[in-house]
């Protein structure tokens, strides 16, 4: 099993959330000609998850087939593969086979395959997958940690801010009331707000990425929206409270997502370089599958970039990685 030519042919497939068969049926297919049994699990309507396995797994690699938009088209150079999903996380994916090929090859078959939809929007894909089977006793989710083994990750929280106003001719402020300056005021608010940190996560952040509001410069605004992103190094209970006291009157709060925080309950195996992420994933809706754990080759600062690539050496290194990482934990289950 070639990873440099399955991920070539997997980011050749436009695959945004939502829009997953394409790759979904691509392993379907190329597992099933493998000697796969094969399980397709849906999650909405054309939407599957994907799980494989030769015999009862003792350990499931695990990644997700969506990415981001917009489409970014494969292109290859000596060293690089280039295009959306090349490290998150099609070129995982196809490591992950290849290294389950690498493990078959050796003698162990119980290695399972798992492949979700809709981690970059909400994991509704990780959430339905604990009702598959058979389980094993260990998850190595597929992320871009640069080759080394991710020990913890902040989560996420998705707040929304929604003001009503009144639209009025601006000349005349008083006959209408701005939906933008009760949101502004909230959203200063909570630039001023302290957040928590943790002694492996760090500090939590706040971002505001999308502010929306207003008609034309001389209407006052009938209504505004805004959109922040927390990350979190805890529990979501006091900052959803805390945010939620920044509200000036007329501000609605909502928080439509969230993605918990992570740290590992056990020893990462011996020897391995480990880090730790700012960003969130699917490894904490997991926690059916066993242990879970986190690798993979790449780094996140170049994904949902136009940019985005990863390096054919690194690649193969993460084939090499998992298939230790996978006998390192099947042998703890010896001792």
């Amino acid at each position: 099993m070639d990873p440099i030519a399955l991920t070539r042919a997997l980011v050749q497939l436009e695959t945004p959330t939502g829009q997953e068969g394409p790759a979904v049926d691509y392993l379907a297919r190329l597992l099933h000609g493998l000697g796969y049994r094969v399980v397709r699990q849906p999650v909405t309507p054309g939407r599957d998850n994907l799980y494989a396995y030769r015999e009862p797994p003792l350990v499931v690699f695990s990644t997700h087939l969506d990415c981001v938009p917009p489409y970014v088209a494969l292109r290859e150079d000596d060293t690089h593969l280039h295009g959306r999903g090349t490290c998150d996380a099609k070129g995982l994916a196809a490591a992950m086979v290849a290294a389950a090929e690498q493990l078959a090859a050796e003698g162990e078959r119980r290695i399972g395959l798992l492949f979700v939809v809709g981690e970059e929007n909400g994991s509704d894909g990780a959430q339905v997958a604990h009702a598959l089977g058979p389980k094993g006793r260990f998850l190595i989710n597929g992320e871009p940690t640069e080759n080394r083994l991710s020990v913890g990750q902040k989560g996420s929280l998705k707040v929304v801010l929604e003001c009503d106003g009144r639209a009025a001719h601006s000349a005349y402020p008083d006959e209408g009331h701005s939906a933008l300056l009760p949101l502004l005021d909230t959203l200063e608010r909570l630039r001023r707000l302290p957040l928590a940190t943790d002694p492996m996560l760090g500090a939590s952040t706040l971002n505001i990425g999308v502010i929306d509001g207003g008609v034309a410069p001389n209407v006052i605004p009938p209504a505004a929206r805004a959109e922040l992103l927390l990350r979190l190094v805890g529990p979501s209970e006091q900052p959803r409270q805390a945010i939620a006291a920044c509200a000036a009157p007329g501000v609605r709060v909502t928080f439509p997502t969230e993605l918990p925080y992570f740290k590992n309950s056990v020893p990462p195996p011996a020897g391995w370089e480990t880090t730790v992420v700012s960003y969130a994933s699917d490894l904490p809706f997991h926690a059916a599958w066993g242990q879970g754990f986190q690798l993979g080759p790449g780094t996140i600062r170049v994904a949902h970039t136009s940019g985005e690539r990863i390096a054919k050496a690194e690649l193969l290194e993460g084939v090499r990685l998992y298939a230790k990482l996978a006998r390192d934990l099947i042998r703890s289950t010896t001792r």
